[in-house]
Protein backbone atom coordinates (compact mmCIF):
# COMPACT_ATOMS: atom_id res chain seq x y z
CA UNK A 1 0.00 0.00 0.00
CA UNK A 2 1.10 3.24 -1.00
CA UNK A 3 0.75 7.02 -0.09
CA UNK A 4 0.57 9.13 -3.62
CA UNK A 5 2.17 13.03 -2.76
CA UNK A 6 0.81 15.41 -5.28
CA UNK A 7 3.45 17.49 -7.05
CA UNK A 8 2.82 20.96 -8.25
CA UNK A 9 4.74 23.89 -9.49
CA UNK A 10 4.84 25.96 -6.48
CA UNK A 11 4.05 23.35 -3.43
CA UNK A 12 6.51 23.69 -0.92
CA UNK A 13 5.18 21.15 1.52
CA UNK A 14 5.18 18.09 -0.59
CA UNK A 15 8.78 16.94 0.31
CA UNK A 16 7.40 17.91 4.12
CA UNK A 17 4.33 15.33 3.71
CA UNK A 18 7.19 12.57 1.94
CA UNK A 19 9.88 13.47 5.36
CA UNK A 20 6.53 12.48 7.55
CA UNK A 21 5.15 9.88 6.12
CA UNK A 22 7.75 7.96 4.69
CA UNK A 23 11.05 8.90 7.22
CA UNK A 24 8.71 9.19 10.26
CA UNK A 25 5.94 6.68 10.01
CA UNK A 26 7.55 4.21 7.52
CA UNK A 27 4.76 4.59 4.59
CA UNK A 28 5.13 3.84 1.22
CA UNK A 29 5.33 6.82 -0.64
CA UNK A 30 5.64 8.54 -3.90
CA UNK A 31 5.81 11.98 -5.28
CA UNK A 32 3.08 12.35 -8.18
CA UNK A 33 3.54 14.82 -10.90
CA UNK A 34 0.44 17.03 -11.57
CA UNK A 35 0.25 16.18 -15.25
CA UNK A 36 0.22 12.27 -14.22
CA UNK A 37 -3.45 10.34 -14.61
CA UNK A 38 -2.20 7.00 -13.57
CA UNK A 39 -3.12 6.30 -9.56
CA UNK A 40 -2.79 2.43 -9.86
CA UNK A 41 -1.24 0.98 -6.72
CA UNK A 42 -1.83 3.96 -4.45
CA UNK A 43 -4.41 3.64 -1.39
CA UNK A 44 -4.41 6.88 -0.47
CA UNK A 45 -3.38 10.50 -1.73
CA UNK A 46 -2.11 13.82 0.34
CA UNK A 47 -2.65 17.64 -2.07
CA UNK A 48 -0.20 19.02 0.28
CA UNK A 49 -0.01 22.51 1.04
CA UNK A 50 1.86 25.29 -0.88
CA UNK A 51 1.13 28.13 -3.59
CA UNK A 52 -0.44 25.64 -6.27
CA UNK A 53 0.23 27.65 -10.04
CA UNK A 54 1.37 30.51 -8.08
CA UNK A 55 -1.82 30.79 -6.13
CA UNK A 56 -2.99 33.10 -9.40
CA UNK A 57 -6.91 33.88 -9.70
CA UNK A 58 -7.41 32.61 -6.18
CA UNK A 59 -6.04 29.48 -4.18
CA UNK A 60 -6.62 26.31 -5.42
CA UNK A 61 -8.59 27.78 -8.89
CA UNK A 62 -5.68 26.62 -11.16
CA UNK A 63 -4.51 23.62 -9.68
CA UNK A 64 -8.11 21.76 -9.77
CA UNK A 65 -8.00 21.72 -13.70
CA UNK A 66 -5.02 19.46 -13.58
CA UNK A 67 -4.61 16.27 -15.06
CA UNK A 68 -3.81 14.19 -11.93
CA UNK A 69 -7.29 16.02 -10.06
CA UNK A 70 -9.29 14.39 -13.22
CA UNK A 71 -8.37 11.39 -11.63
CA UNK A 72 -8.80 11.82 -8.44
CA UNK A 73 -12.43 12.08 -8.21
CA UNK A 74 -13.14 8.73 -9.74
CA UNK A 75 -10.50 7.80 -7.32
CA UNK A 76 -12.59 9.32 -4.48
CA UNK A 77 -15.51 7.89 -5.81
CA UNK A 78 -13.96 4.11 -5.33
CA UNK A 79 -13.41 4.71 -1.91
CA UNK A 80 -9.72 6.20 -2.02
CA UNK A 81 -8.84 8.04 0.86
CA UNK A 82 -7.41 11.75 0.41
CA UNK A 83 -5.74 14.41 2.75
CA UNK A 84 -5.83 18.54 1.29
CA UNK A 85 -3.84 20.07 3.83
CA UNK A 86 -3.85 23.96 3.78
CA UNK A 87 -3.54 24.88 -0.13
CA UNK A 88 -4.67 20.75 -0.66
CA UNK A 89 -7.71 22.09 1.72
CA UNK A 90 -8.43 24.82 -0.67
CA UNK A 91 -7.77 22.50 -4.13
CA UNK A 92 -10.37 20.36 -2.25
CA UNK A 93 -12.99 23.10 -2.26
CA UNK A 94 -12.35 24.25 -5.46
CA UNK A 95 -12.69 20.75 -7.09
CA UNK A 96 -16.35 20.79 -5.25
CA UNK A 97 -14.79 17.60 -3.29
CA UNK A 98 -15.33 19.27 -0.48
CA UNK A 99 -17.94 21.83 0.15
CA UNK A 100 -17.43 25.99 0.79
CA UNK A 101 -14.36 27.83 0.38
CA UNK A 102 -11.16 28.76 2.07
CA UNK A 103 -10.71 33.23 2.01
CA UNK A 104 -8.57 36.10 3.60
CA UNK A 105 -7.66 35.45 6.98
CA UNK A 106 -9.68 38.27 8.50
CA UNK A 107 -6.89 39.69 9.52
CA UNK A 108 -5.95 39.91 5.97
CA UNK A 109 -2.30 38.90 7.35
CA UNK A 110 -0.33 35.80 6.10
CA UNK A 111 -0.60 33.52 9.98
CA UNK A 112 2.35 31.60 11.05
CA UNK A 113 1.99 30.04 14.14
CA UNK A 114 1.52 26.77 16.48
CA UNK A 115 -2.09 26.95 17.24
CA UNK A 116 -4.56 24.63 19.67
CA UNK A 117 -7.42 22.53 18.48
CA UNK A 118 -9.94 19.97 19.57
CA UNK A 119 -11.35 17.06 17.17
CA UNK A 120 -15.00 17.70 16.69
CA UNK A 121 -15.92 14.35 15.11
CA UNK A 122 -13.70 11.14 15.47
CA UNK A 123 -16.47 9.45 13.38
CA UNK A 124 -13.63 9.15 10.49
CA UNK A 125 -10.81 6.73 10.64
CA UNK A 126 -8.77 10.34 10.27
CA UNK A 127 -9.43 10.61 14.23
CA UNK A 128 -10.60 7.12 15.06
CA UNK A 129 -7.69 6.96 17.55
CA UNK A 130 -8.16 10.43 19.54
CA UNK A 131 -10.83 10.83 21.68
CA UNK A 132 -14.06 13.02 20.81
CA UNK A 133 -12.83 16.82 22.31
CA UNK A 134 -9.29 15.83 22.29
CA UNK A 135 -6.78 19.05 22.34
CA UNK A 136 -3.59 18.35 19.81
CA UNK A 137 -1.69 21.48 19.04
CA UNK A 138 -0.80 21.74 15.01
CA UNK A 139 1.10 24.04 13.16
CA UNK A 140 -0.46 26.69 10.76
CA UNK A 141 1.23 28.94 8.10
CA UNK A 142 -1.92 30.43 5.71
CA UNK A 143 -2.98 33.55 4.15
CA UNK A 144 -6.21 32.28 3.25
CA UNK A 145 -7.15 30.09 5.89
CA UNK A 146 -10.86 31.26 6.65
CA UNK A 147 -13.59 29.12 5.90
CA UNK A 148 -16.50 30.18 4.91
CA UNK A 149 -19.95 28.61 3.85
CA UNK A 150 -23.55 29.20 3.84
CA UNK A 151 -25.90 28.44 6.59
CA UNK A 152 -27.47 25.39 4.53
CA UNK A 153 -23.70 23.81 4.01
CA UNK A 154 -23.03 24.74 7.71
CA UNK A 155 -26.03 22.96 9.02
CA UNK A 156 -25.38 19.75 6.57
CA UNK A 157 -21.35 19.44 7.82
CA UNK A 158 -23.31 19.60 11.05
CA UNK A 159 -25.62 17.14 10.42
CA UNK A 160 -23.46 14.62 8.68
CA UNK A 161 -21.17 15.24 11.69
CA UNK A 162 -18.19 16.09 8.87
CA UNK A 163 -16.53 19.11 11.36
CA UNK A 164 -13.39 17.12 12.23
CA UNK A 165 -11.44 19.77 13.53
CA UNK A 166 -12.23 23.07 15.34
CA UNK A 167 -9.94 25.67 16.38
CA UNK A 168 -9.70 26.12 20.67
CA UNK A 169 -8.75 30.40 19.63
CA UNK A 170 -9.89 30.69 16.35
CA UNK A 171 -6.65 32.15 14.18
CA UNK A 172 -8.54 33.49 11.23
CA UNK A 173 -12.29 34.23 11.40
CA UNK A 174 -13.17 30.68 10.30
CA UNK A 175 -17.34 30.12 10.63
CA UNK A 176 -17.99 27.68 13.70
CA UNK A 177 -13.74 27.86 14.40
CA UNK A 178 -13.56 25.12 11.34
CA UNK A 179 -9.96 23.70 10.54
CA UNK A 180 -10.86 20.53 9.46
CA UNK A 181 -13.74 18.77 7.31
CA UNK A 182 -14.83 15.96 5.93
CA UNK A 183 -17.01 14.46 3.41
CA UNK A 184 -19.99 12.33 4.23
CA UNK A 185 -18.62 9.36 3.31
CA UNK A 186 -15.41 9.79 5.26
CA UNK A 187 -12.33 9.31 2.76
CA UNK A 188 -11.63 12.24 1.79
CA UNK A 189 -10.05 15.21 4.62
CA UNK A 190 -9.66 19.18 4.34
CA UNK A 191 -7.29 20.84 6.90
CA UNK A 192 -5.87 24.08 7.15
CA UNK A 193 -3.43 22.50 9.73
CA UNK A 194 -0.05 21.16 9.14
CA UNK A 195 0.16 17.41 10.61
CA UNK A 196 3.32 16.80 8.90
CA UNK A 197 4.98 19.19 11.11
CA UNK A 198 4.05 17.61 14.15
CA UNK A 199 5.75 13.94 13.63
CA UNK A 200 9.01 14.58 15.39
CA UNK A 201 9.53 15.07 19.00
CA UNK A 202 12.02 17.88 18.59
CA UNK A 203 10.68 19.40 15.47
CA UNK A 204 7.19 20.32 16.46
CA UNK A 205 5.51 18.18 18.46
CA UNK A 206 3.62 14.24 17.38
CA UNK A 207 0.26 15.28 17.28
CA UNK A 208 0.36 14.89 13.69
CA UNK A 209 1.18 11.46 13.56
CA UNK A 210 -1.81 9.98 14.03
CA UNK A 211 -3.91 11.65 11.20
CA UNK A 212 -0.90 11.08 8.78
CA UNK A 213 -0.96 6.96 9.95
CA UNK A 214 -4.68 6.96 9.14
CA UNK A 215 -3.85 7.16 5.22
CA UNK A 216 -2.89 3.80 5.27
CA UNK A 217 -5.51 1.97 7.84
CA UNK A 218 -8.26 0.31 6.70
Amino acid sequence: MTVGIVVFPGSNCDRDVYWATKGCLGLSSRFLWHESTDLDGLEAIVLPGGFSYGDYLRCGAIARFAPVLSSLIDFVKNGGKVLGICNGFQILTELGLLPGALTRNQNLHFICDTVPLFVSSKRTKWFESFQSGQELYLPIAHGEGRYQCSSDILKKLQDDDSIALKYSKNPNGSICDIAGITNKEGNVLGMMPHPERACDEELGGIDGRNILQALLEK
